[in-house]
């Protein structure tokens, strides 16, 4: 498979989150004994502050954290990190400007695999206020559509469900009936654009399913293996 660079995760956002996406790296690298695997270093830290509170409210800034931790991660020897939390990709570019490493972008790498013509989005109201998706779906001639408020405000509460790991069939059925008004409005297929969305079942959805975490993990994978 030729030469590897070693991977660093900016973790804990949340935790199940990043567990999900240190499994699925693991079951999709094209290893078959130990030594063939990726050396990869996770930072887990639940306490990086709220991204969404941040964005939406004037929280406390998570920017100072992400990079400190990104640092910490490359001076343990990581050489592309990757970061399993789509909403703190606001702050990606003060993270590239801290580090000499390669930084991963999951919200382009999501957008660079879709050519419908609209697609629906199931993220964060930080996510959304930000307009990461809509400005690198815009690029590329891609309408986006959110949720209307009420049904936003059902993502949220899954969203806050799957942090705490309860109700999860419940909480499909919700999100597969927020997909299904994407879908009339217009959706040809939908973005989990939320690492806690990404741990639902995608196939439960009533139109395809891009799941932010599962391009990362191509990313991640096409890099560290050049």
């Amino acid at each position: 498979m030729g030469a590897q660079r070693v991977v660093g995760i900016l973790g804990g956002m949340g935790p199940a989150a990043t567990v999900e996406f240190f499994r699925r790296l693991v079951a999709a690298t094209p290893a078959t004994i130990d030594q063939s695997h990726l050396h990869i270093l996770i930072d887990n830290d639940p306490g990086i502050p709220d991204r969404t509170k941040a964005i939406l409210h004037g929280g406390p800034s998570p920017e100072p954290a992400l990079v400190k931790m990104a640092k910490g991660l490359v001076s343990a020897g990581a050489e592309v990190l990757t970061m399993p939390c789509n909403t703190a990709h606001v702050y990606l570019d003060a993270i590239r400007r801290g580090v000499t490493a390669l930084v991963l972008d999951m919200v382009e790498e999501t957008a660079s695999r879709i050519d419908d013509e609209a697609v629906g989005l199931l993220a964060t109201s930080g996510t959304i206020r930000s307009e990461i998706y809509q400005r690198a779906l815009a690029m590329r001639g891609i309408v986006l559509i959110v949720p209307e408020e009420d049904a936003q405000r059902t993502v949220g509460r899954a969203i806050e469900a799957v942090k705490a790991m309860r109700g999860l069939g419940e909480v499909e059925s919700a999100i597969a009936a927020v997909v299904a008004d994407l879908r009339d409005r217009g959706a040809e297929a939908v973005i989990a654009g939320c690492t806690e969305i990404s741990l639902l079942d995608g196939e439960r959805m009533p139109i395809p399913w891009f799941d932010a975490l599962d391009c990362l993990v191509e990313a991640t994978l096409r890099e560290a293996f050049r």
